[in-house]
C-alpha cells in the first residue's frame, strides 16, 4: 500500500470512528479538565468507557492502570486519551491479523457466515476485489439460496471482480451448491473459493442445521475443508454482537471475524471487548461502501482514532 493510499485510509477510518470517538473524547474533556484523578473520576470514566462499549474487562484493567501510575494526580484529558489508546492498541495487537490464503490449498475455501444484513455479500464481493489484486484467481458460490437479492448481488460482485460466481435456482440446496462449487474450484485450481450462506437467526435450528450440513458435505470431498470460517459483525449492533459470536461459534468453528459498518455507529469500541472476550483474529474492518472501503485490521491506528487521535 503506497504512503498516500496509507494516509488516506487512515483518514477514512478516524472519520468513520468519527461517532464513537466524538462521544468519548468529549467525556473524557468534561471530566478531566482541572480535575485530579481521585475514585470518584476513576469510577465515572470506568463507567463511560463500558457505556462505550469497550467491555467490563478493558474499563476495569484501564482504570487501573491509570490509578497506579497517576492516582491522586492532576491529569489531563490528552493524556487519557493517549493512555487509553495505548491499553487499547494492546488488547488489540494479538488479534489484528490479516486472511492469507495458503498457496498449499487450491482451493483455500472460506466459509463466510452471519446474520442477514451484517454485509455478508459486500465482504465476500470486497475480499474478492482483494485477492484479486494479489493476484488470486477466485470463485464465488451463492450460498443463500434463500435470498434472491443474496444472489444476484454476488454475481454484480463477481462481474466486478471478474471471479466466477456458482449460483442455483432460489431455494435450492445450499450445501448441494457448496459441494458443486469445491469441485469446479478444484478443477481449474482457483487459489481462493469463498462462500456465502444464509443468515437467518429467527430460527436458530434451521440455520444451524443448514450450515452444520454444509460443512459435512464439504468435509466429505476434503476433510481440511473449510480451511477458515469468517464470521461477518455489523458494528451498530453493539453489544448484542457478542451472541452472535456465541452463536456462530457454537455452530460452525468459527477462525476470525470481519467488523463491518464501523462507519454508522457510535459503538466502534465493542470490538475492543470482542477481541478481550473471544481472542478471536480480527482479520478486516468495513468503514465504508466502497469497493476498497475493507482492509486489514491494524490496531494501533483503530486504537488512535477511537480516541479520536491523530
Amino acid at each position: 500500500m503506497s504512503e498516500q493510499t496509507k494516509s488516506g485510509w487512515l483518514s477514512r477510518i478516524r472519520e468513520g470512528l468519527s461517532r464513537s470517538s466524538s462521544r468519548l473524547s468529549q467525556g473524557i474533556t468534561d471530566l478531566f479538565t482541572k480535575r485530579k484523578l481521585d475514585e470518584a473520576a476513576l469510577e465515572e470514566l470506568e463507567e463511560m468507557l463500558i457505556a462505550a462499549d469497550l467491555g467490563v474487562t478493558t474499563a476495569a484493567r484501564v482504570a487501573a492502570l491509570l490509578a497506579k501510575s497517576r492516582f491522586d494526580q492532576e491529569i489531563s484529558p490528552e493524556e487519557i486519551k493517549s493512555a487509553l489508546a495505548e491499553e487499547i492498541a494492546t488488547v488489540l495487537e494479538p488479534v489484528a491479523l490479516p486472511l492469507r490464503p495458503d498457496p498449499a490449498n487450491k482451493p483455500h475455501v472460506v466459509l463466510v457466515v452471519g446474520v442477514n444484513g451484517s454485509g455478508k455479500t459486500t465482504t465476500i464481493g470486497k475480499l474478492a476485489k482483494s485477492f484479486r489484486d494479489q493476484g488470486l484467481s477466485v470463485t464465488l458460490a451463492a450460498g443463500d439460496t434463500f435470498r434472491a437479492a443474496a444472489v444476484e448481488q454476488l454475481k454484480v460482485w463477481g462481474e466486478r471482480t471478474g471471479s466466477p460466481v456458482i449460483s442455483r435456482d432460489q431455494g435450492a440446496d445450499a450445501a448441494g451448491l457448496a459441494f458443486d462449487a469445491l469441485k469446479e474450484a478444484q478443477a481449474r485450481r482457483d487459489d481462493v473459493l469463498l462462500i456465502d450462506t444464509a443468515g437467518r437467526l429467527q430460527n436458530k435450528t434451521d440455520l444451524m442445521a443448514e450450515l452444520e450440513k454444509i460443512i459435512r458435505v464439504l468435509k466429505r470431498q476434503d476433510p481440511m475443508v473449510p480451511h477458515d470460517v469468517l464470521l461477518v459483525l455489523d458494528a451498530t449492533v453493539g453489544q448484542n454482537a457478542h451472541s452472535q459470536v456465541e452463536i456462530f461459534r457454537n455452530i460452525t468453528k468459527v477462525s476470525g471475524l470481519v467488523v463491518t459498518k464501523l462507519d454508522g455507529t457510535a459503538k466502534g469500541g465493542v470490538l475492543v471487548a470482542l477481541a478481550e472476550k473471544f481472542k478471536l483474529p480480527v482479520h478486516a474492518i468495513g468503514v465504508g461502501e466502497g469497493i476498497d472501503d475493507l482492509r486489514p485490521f491494524e490496531a494501533k491506528a483503530f486504537a488512535r482514532s477511537l480516541m479520536g487521535l491523530d
